[in-house]
């Protein structure tokens, strides 16, 4: 299925940057010459042509996306296995799997990955869910998103190609992926952000030094004025992380696969719920999961993929459910803005991806999205951002619907810190109490 949001989005960027003086392309010695890893080419999803490692995202061919292809190890699985586990504790134990330097981990980055893989019981005891029931909690990370996996990849990428300052459109934590990545390797950043955000993701992406924008608009009319600056002279020497970088980029969601099934004993779930924003990450996990199992890592399995969105932004949830197209929502309307893309580049291939695996796609309201928040933290001490909320309430709300399997083990991706998003539980969270600092205050509040 055609990704047509991409198309009429890019293609014009696409063309432009290619021509842009300073700017490698995909085609020119500058960016052929390049090396990452096992990454041999750029290869179209939609009708596989094949072009040269560079800053391209589209198929000038049919206007499909460009992803990376490789030449991914072959051999002994027990032995890549065993490599894999002496590595870092960081995303780089995968780097033969990835599009990266051999020694990516030497380098200045943030070193992100490897986070915890919470075992849920407590969880799992007031949902119902009895075949096992686990939160991949992606707070831990060095900004406290899952954001800093794809833009570590995308650093390299921008590093090969000699781009001199780092970039993104962001609803807020990928603002600060890069900002932080970039302070960390030494390259100027400027982000775009649409205005309004969370006060506390606004400051985190501006701490880091880098220039910080606010547009007023939502975050497509944001990314619409990047892909506008990347055919520009002004964004000469711009690496745009989910833009002209955008395969690199996408590729760091795979290593939440690698994980998962590493940190289950190498063996893949029954059963993943993942957020969906513009849907790339549910797009790359799936990918992953597969290329564990060409490997040999894992053993081959049926895996039901769901995906998760807030109703206040759920085209993809109301394409699913109507078997219609994905219809953009030009004006998103919930607290989970870090999910609020109205116009989702990868929202077809989501569809395909959990009505093919046996899944589905569900959103939840505000008020769902908080008590799951609440949920979560009171059973197992995570303290989610909006999105993991949105997360565990569609999880909760397909469980009682019967559509997810409280007999099979079940994964749970939180995606970022709930200090991100306090608004969201602040004006129903607070002290249990104001109390006279004495003995008997305290009993006379009922609290002994």
């Amino acid at each position: 299925m055609r990704r047509k949001g991409l198309a009429s989005m890019a293609v014009q960027a696409a063309e432009s940057s290619a021509g842009a003086a300073g700017i490698p392309a995909a085609g020119t010695s500058a960016a052929s010459d390049v090396s990452l890893g096992s990454a041999v080419a750029l290869s179209c999803r939609e009708c596989g042509t094949r072009v040269p490692l560079g800053p391209s995202f589209v198929c000038l061919e049919c206007f499909g996306p460009l992803e990376v292809a490789y030449e991914l190890p072959t051999g002994d699985p027990e032995r890549l296995r065993k490599q894999i586990e002496a590595g870092p504790a960081s995303m780089w134990r995968y780097a033969p799997l990835l599009p990266v330097p051999a020694d990516v981990a030497d380098k200045p980055n943030l070193n992100p990955g490897f986070t915890q893989l919470v075992q849920a019981d407590r969880l799992a005891a007031e949902l119902g869910v009895t075949g096992g029931l686990y939160v991949k909690d992606d707070s831990g990370n060095p900004t406290h998103s899952f954001k800093d996996r794809p833009v570590a990849i995308a650093l390299e990428a921008a590093r090969a190609f000699g781009f001199t300052t780092l970039s993104c459109s962001s609803t807020g934590n990928l603002a600060g992926a890069v900002g932080a990545a970039a302070s960390r390797a030494g390259l100027r950043s400027c982000v775009f952000i649409p205005d309004g955000l969370e006060q506390s993701k606004v400051v985190m992406a501006a701490i880091y030094g880098g220039d910080l924008v606010a547009i007023d608009g939502t975050y497509d009319d944001v990314n619409r004025f990047c892909s506008e600056l990347i055919g520009d002279p002004l964004g000469e020497g711009w690496g745009f992380t989910n833009v002209n970088l955008r395969p690199f980029y996408a590729e760091g969601s795979k290593t939440l696969a690698y994980e998962i099934c590493e940190q289950l004993g190498w063996k893949l779930p029954d059963q993943i719920v993942i957020p969906v924003a513009s849907g790339c990450q549910l797009v790359k996990i799936d990918k992953g999961l597969r290329e564990l199992v060409e490997l040999g890592l894992v053993e081959d399995k049926p895996v039901r993929i769901f995906a998760a969105q807030a109703e206040g932004c759920s085209p993809v949830s109301r394409a699913f459910k109507d078997g219609g197209v994905v219809r953009p929502v030009r004006r998103p309307d919930t607290i989970a803005k870090s999910l609020a893309i109205g116009d989702p580049a990868d929202g077809p291939y989501v569809i395909d991806i959990c009505r093919g695996s046996g899944g589905a796609v569900e959103d939840v309201n505000d008020a769902e999205i908080v008590d799951a928040m609440k949920l979560l933290a009171r059973t197992e001490g995570v303290f989610a951002e909006t999105a993991g909320g949105v997360t565990l309430g569609v999880t909760r709300k397909l469980l009682e619907a019967g559509v997810v399997d409280p007999s099979l083990s079940t994964v749970v991706l939180n995606t970022g810190d709930g200090l991100k998003t306090l608004d969201a539980v602040a004006s129903s969270s607070g002290p249990s109490a104001v109390i006279a600092p004495s003995l008997s205050a305290f009993r006379a509040a009922g609290l002994a």
